[in-house]
């Protein structure tokens, strides 16, 4: 008994420490636990839980008006500069090019087939690039007094050849041979004698391209009548006379490439063209300003919910002794958050270059409409998470989810054979099918014949010049629809089906229970605050409470 009393006050302190630390331990628990809750539920549930006002929510609503809206105002200004650059290209066709028929043949925009016409042709180039400014319609110009016109020829090297002989003594190495002309010299003596030297004595045997380049400037002015100060617009002009393949043939290709450059002088009269962009650029810096908001507040929860994620996973591992799944670890990553902020980014980036056009400081369209364009895409894609709250939606994201691993695997083995029958089409259906000429085209063709385009002409369309190609075009083609379209595309749309059953079996009979669902179940529902709310938010409306149990939404 003495020994047993000796003991006993060292026993009480041990048991009454394990009892303080078990304490410890629940409440760190009730807490996590609270804090989980309150990290998985949508604003509207937020704000009724503990009256946290859902800023994020009301930002991103407020940022698709806006960027929505600055996007149609940038494809607008870019309408009028896609415009002006074809209206120009097909004005420099009918005036460079002779018997140019205003349609392009095939890839080339006219051809030739005769010596004469080759120097007609040329000489015409020449002729019209003198008296431009008498005959143009347009505000072109020459680019300065040093450019002008330049012509250079390739040819293989001189030898002799005898077609009738089949006697053919030529050396494949090429030289090429260029002449200048000026804008000014076009209208003097120097210029006859140029044209008369021996450089336009052509020898089409070993002819093998004539190249004409020379550039224009212009200035639109159309964009005033919308509002918008002028651009001013450099062409790059290159005209090639194609004699490669020796047919008898000259392909004549034209080739424009369009510079918009900032000008240098301008001075243009009229408060309301001021105003106008004034008023845009100040619209692109709320658009910014919005954007950055929306960047940090992203951020923020990100940061905020890995911070709760290392609080869950040591809390796992000190209670239970063993790690948490990674498909737990990922319920903590919100994918729509790093969208957001991608979009951000991209909407920021893109913004600020629209600005410095607006004002004229750069002339990157390309790069802004992508920029523009893709994080207008990716704000619209984004409302799908604030569809997902609700369980009818969310079946598109969550099918979209549970089918896409298998989508992957199904596409990687579909395309293995998709490519044998590309290649297999390229290299014996090419000499005889113009859909069939080189890889590109006969990946979309058969892309369109998968999903049932143009199957009657691509059937059509093949020369019957040998029987043998035209007996396996038909075993190629057939083959083809029957396996893509009534096999691999049925199993394609099959995988999906199954996977939107799948999810709504689950949602009547539950989702699968992992260590964080469990987790939460255990703890069932907090007592926060019911108070109903005089907030006129549509989406606040109460949801079914059996609908929390259903899926976690981040």
């Amino acid at each position: 008994m003495e020994i047993s009393l000796k003991y006993l006050p060292g026993g009480r302190a041990a048991a009454s420490g394990n009892i303080m630390a078990q304490s410890d331990l629940d409440l760190e628990e009730t807490t996590l636990k609270e804090d989980l809750k309150f990290y998985f539920m949508n604003p509207c549930e937020k704000y009724r839980a503990r009256r946290q006002i859902p800023w994020k929510l009301a930002l991103q609503i407020l940022k698709i008006l806006m960027v929505t809206t600055q996007l149609i105002f940038f494809g607008l200004s870019n309408q009028l500069v896609v415009s002006f650059k074809e209206e120009n290209t097909v004005a420099f066709k009918h005036l460079f090019l002779k018997g140019y028929s205003g349609v392009d043949e095939d890839d080339y925009s006219c051809s030739i087939y005769t010596q004469q016409d080759a120097y007609d042709s040329i000489f015409y180039v020449i002729n019209q690039y003198r008296q431009l400014k008498s005959i143009s319609l347009g505000t072109l110009g020459y680019e300065h007094e040093g450019a002008g016109l330049k012509i250079c020829k390739q040819q293989y090297k001189k030898r002799t050849m005898l077609p009738s002989n089949d006697t053919l003594n030529i050396d494949v190495s090429t030289e090429t041979e260029c002449i200048f002309f000026k804008p000014q010299e076009l209208a003097g003596k120097k210029a006859e004698l140029k044209l008369n030297s021996s450089f336009f004595s052509l020898e089409f045997y070993r002819l093998i391209q004539i190249e004409i380049s020379f550039k224009l400037k212009g200035i639109a002015l159309q964009t005033i009548h919308a509002r918008e100060l002028p651009d001013c617009y450099a062409f790059q002009n290159t005209i090639t006379f194609n004699n490669r393949a020796h047919s008898g043939k000259i392909k004549i290709y034209f080739d424009s490439d369009t510079d918009i450059q900032e000008c240098k002088d301008w001075h243009i009269f009229g408060s309301v063209l001021q105003k106008n962009t004034q008023y845009i650029l100040v619209f692109d810096g709320f658009v910014i300003l919005s954007c950055f908001a929306s960047l940090i507040l992203c951020t923020r929860s990100i940061i905020l919910a890995l911070r709760l994620q290392k609080r869950f996973v040591n809390f796992f591992r000190e209670k239970y002794k063993r790690h948490v799944c990674d498909a737990d670890r990922l319920e903590f990553i919100n994918g729509w958050y790093i969208l957001v902020i991608i979009s951000d980014v991209m909407t920021i980036i893109g913004s600020v270059l629209k600005m410095e056009i607006k004002a004229k400081n750069l002339t990157s369209y390309d790069v802004c409409s992508i920029l523009l364009g893709t994080s207008t895409l990716f704000v619209w894609v984004g409302v799908i998470r604030y569809l997902g709250y609700f369980q009818t939606y969310n079946v598109l994201i969550l099918t979209m989810q549970a089918s896409l691993p298998k989508v992957l695997r199904f596409c990687c083995c579909a395309g293995m054979i998709y490519l044998g029958y590309t290649f297999c089409g390229w290299i014996v259906l090419g000499p005889y099918h113009e859909k069939f000429e080189d890889l590109n085209t006969v990946a979309e063709c058969l892309f369109s014949l998968v999903n049932g385009d143009d199957m009657f002409a691509t059937f059509a369309q093949i020369q019957q010049k040998s029987m043998l190609v035209w007996l396996f075009s038909r075993l190629y083609l057939y083959s083809f629809i029957s396996l893509f379209i009534y096999m691999i595309l049925s199993l394609f749309i099959a995988l999906i089906t199954d996977a939107y059953d799948t999810i709504k079996k689950y949602q009547q009979s539950g989702f699968p229970v992992t260590d964080l669902h469990e987790f939460l179940k255990d703890h069932g529902s907090v007592d926060y605050k019911k108070e109903r709310t005089s907030m006129s938010f549509i989406c606040c409306s109460r949801r079914q409470q059996s609908d929390d149990n259903l899926i976690l939404i981040n």
